[in-house]
Order: C-alpha cells, then sequence, then structure tokens
C-alpha cells in the first residue's frame, strides 16, 4: 500500500493514523518511531512561535545532555555580545585547559587566538570542546565562572531539570537536562537572537585547506532544516536539537538517546513531518512549560550504545560521529563532494536526502585578528536575498549587526543596484 508523505510505507502510514486519531479529537501521545524501552530515549517536538508541544516522548526525563549542552554555552556567549561585554571581533586566546580537553577539538596550540565570530562558527558546526572552553574562559574567566552564567541562565528561562558543570558537555554526573528543558533552550535561541540565526545552521566552515561539515545531518539531508546542534557521549547516546522550516511554521525537534547519528537524523525527520502534516494542536498538550518534570536519575545507555557487543566500532565520548560521521570531522570532502549520509535498510531514512547542501560554499574560519578580504563571507546559511535585504532594512528590535554581517548586506544591496 502506498503513503502519504514520504514514499516510506510503514513510516508514513502510522504518521497518517497517528493524524486520523488527532482529527477524530482523541487525545495522543507520541508516534511510535522505532520500538524501546520507556527510558531508551527521549522526544519532542515543539512549535517555535506558540510554544506549543506537538508531540512528546519521556520528555521531562532527566538526561545527559552531551555536546547539545554547547546551545547554552552559545547563549551566554551572545548574551555577553548583546550587553557588549565584548565583541564578536573580540580576540580569546586559547589556553592549556582547552587543550587539555577531549581530543575531538580543532587542536589548536596554546596561546593561538580566534575571535568569537570565528569560535562560535566552529563551535557549532564542528562542535569542538577546546572551543568551548575558549568561549568560556573569554566570556567569565573561568569554566567555573562560566558554568554559574550557565545555570543562571538556565533558571531564568524555566529550565528546571538542568544542571551545568562545563561549557562542551563531555561526561559528568551532575550535568543534566531534559528534551523539555533542550527545547526551551533551543527556542530563546531563536526568539531572542534572530539577528545571529545564521550560526546554527552553517553547512560547513573551511580552516585553511580543511573542510569541517555539520556534526547535524538534516542540514544537508532535510529540506527546510535551519539548525541546531548535535551530541553524543556513550552514557546519553546520540542527541539532537533541530529546527526546520516550512510554509513559514518552524518547529524544534529534540531527540536524545538515539542509537547512532543516522538514527537521530532519521527519528527527528519523522517528528517534523508528523508535526508539517498535523494542523492543528494536540488535544491535551499545553505549552512546553507546562510539562511537568520526572523526578528520577538519568538513564545510562554505555553498554548499549558502546558496548563491546556492538558491531560497529566503539564510539568515544564526546565524538560527534560514528562511522560516516566520524569521516566527516576529518575534514576530508573537498567542497561540493556529494556524501552518502544514510543506510536506506533504516525505517524512515527515505525522508532524507543526500547532499542538500553540497552546494553551498563553506565559511571560511580561521585565527588570529578579523581579516577584511574575508570579512563578507558570513552569511553563508542559505538565506534568500530578499530575506537578507529585509534584515537590512529593519532589524529586530535590540538587534546590533556585526561589522563583517554589515559589510555582507552593504555588498549585496550593490549588486542589486
Amino acid at each position: 500500500m502506498g503513503c502519504l508523505l514520504c514514499g516510506f510505507c510503514e513510516t508514513c502510514l502510522r504518521l497518517r493514523q497517528a493524524r486520523l486519531v488527532l482529527m477524530a479529537g482523541a487525545t495522543v501521545g507520541l508516534i511510535a518511531l522505532d520500538a524501546a524501552p520507556a527510558s531508551a530515549d527521549a522526544l519532542l517536538l515543539v512549535d517555535v512561535n506558540s510554544g506549543q508541544v506537538i508531540s512528546e516522548h519521556n520528555s521531562t526525563y532527566p538526561w545527559y545532555p552531551a555536546s547539545v549542552t554547547k546551545l547554552m554555552t552559545t547563549y551566554v556567549t551572545l548574551k555577553a555580545v548583546r550587553d557588549r561585554r565584548l565583541g564578536l571581533d573580540a580576540l580569546l586566546t586559547v589556553s592549556p585547559t582547552a587543550v587539555a580537553q577531549n581530543p575531538y577539538k580543532m587542536g589548536f596550540k596554546v596561546g593561538t587566538e580566534v575571535t568569537v565570530d570565528n569560535a562560535l562558527k566552529m563551535l557549532l558546526v564542528h562542535s569542538p570542546n577546546d572551543i568551548a572552553v575558549v568561549l568560556a574562559e573569554g566570556v567569565s574567566g573561568s569554566i567555573e565562572k562560566f558554568a554559574e552564567e550557565m545555570n543562571a541562565e538556565a533558571h531564568d528561562l524555566g529550565m528546571t531539570q538542568t544542571t551545568f558543570v562545563n561549557p562542551n558537555g563531555l561526561p559528568a554526573d551532575e550535568q543534566v537536562t531534559s528534551a523539555r528543558d533542550l527545547a526551551i533552550l533551543a527556542r530563546a535561541l531563536i526568539l531572542e537572537f534572530p539577528e545571529y540565526d545564521y550560526y546554527w545552521h552553517i553547512a560547513s566552515i573551511r580552516l585553511g585547506t580543511r573542510i569541517y561539515r555539520n556534526t547535524n545531518r538534516l542540514i544537508d539531508a532535510y529540506a527546510g532544516s535551519d539548525g541546531m546542534k548535535t551530541g553524543f557521549t556513550c552514557a546519553s547516546g546520540y542527541n539532537l536539537v533541530a529546527t526546520a522550516t516550512r510554509g513559514g511554521r518552524r518547529l524544534i525537534a529534540v531527540v536524545l538517546g538515539a542509537k547512532s547519528s543516522t538514527n537521530r537524523a532519521i527519528k527527528a525527520a519523522q517528528l517534523f513531518e508528523f508535526g508539517f502534516a498535523t494542523d492543528t494542536p494536540v488535544p491535551g498538550r499545553g505549552a512546553l512549560d507546562s510539562l511537568a518534570p520526572i523526578a528520577a536519575p538519568p538513564p545510562d545507555l554505555r553498554e548499549d550504545v558502546c558496548g563491546k557487543n556492538r558491531r560497529r566500532r566503539l564510539a568515544k565520548d564526546g565524538d560527534e560521529g560514528d562511522g560516516a560521521g566520524a569521516a566527516l570531522a576529518e575534514g576530508t570532502n573537498a567542497p561540493g563532494e556529494q556524501r552518502v549520509l544514510l543506510r536506506p535498510r533504516l525505517r524512515g531514512a527515505s525522508l532524507l536526502t543526500s547532499g542538500l547542501a553540497a552546494g553551498i560554499p563553506p565559511v571560511e574560519v580561521y585565527t588570529g585578528p578579523v581579516r577584511d578580504d574575508i570579512a563578507s563571507n558570513a552569511s553563508i546559511a542559505p538565506t534568500p536575498k530578499k530575506a537578507l535585504l529585509a534584515v537590512a532594512a529593519k532589524p529586530p528590535a535590540g538587534a546590533r549587526l556585526s561589522s563583517f554581517r554589515r559589510q555582507h548586506l552593504r555588498g549585496l544591496r550593490e549588486r542589486r543596484r
């Protein structure tokens, strides 16, 4: 039997059945994506504008955030920029503490300088653990003081299940969050910092001769994907906070505890398909902040995700990729190179298409002070020219465009004349 959404029979029939229940006025939970124990994953789908929960499963169950922690690192950094504590062009110095982080990093030497802007691009595309520390020390002076700021912001945002002890998400028993809290954070980033939205949907960066593709596979594989951040440790499983826009409607999908980077991308795509096919709010589902927290210890998925019985290579804490994902992180892909992202045998793989972002030129990143020769190469995210011109004409309230952003927008206007 055929399906109505994407041609993948089993998955789409489930989506259709779920929607029929909605239309009948019944209360439904999350669609059945993959059979799993109740504590094996957490899933949440939220409308950005309204904050309405569309679907959820274990969304208030405590979880280890892994590198999605870097969304809060980004939030605190951008708030410091907005408060004029530092600028995007400010130089930060790589410290011995940064160099000592988990090997999944940029690998700069002690004393190397990098601007806040370049550090944010590296952080959100390649997810280097050393750069998270560079930002933390640059904003607050130390990891400990930055963690205090992270926790203060989490409290103010209503992230009642969240505690941070480091800026990169490397394993720490005290570093805990939930799908609900991560959706609150993602929504705050989108609504409070619209002028910086391009940071979390850059397809790739170039450092010298090396190209690093975004660890978020949806950027390259799901039409409409426009953010945000991946995460992985053996204890947390493969995590993803993703956003997508279709028909002017933007959704946030949170997937925690997936078995692989491909699996988390597929689950997020399934959530988006369900959400974009759902015209009305889910009966019985309230606003995001109305979800009741669950008091329980975070699940430890170490044996299931990284156990010795796994056929694939053992994953390492903080390593964003498994198999193909790790190869991407090495930066070996040539510009425009098409990549095989998916394993068609996985349920729901037909929702994703390889190579959507392959033709987008990478963002140039570099060490040292601002370079005028590439300062205009800032809007690499595939934003239509009309949208950029609209931003230039009328920036969001409270927005302060960086110098390189202003130069780029000025160049667009000149080319239009």
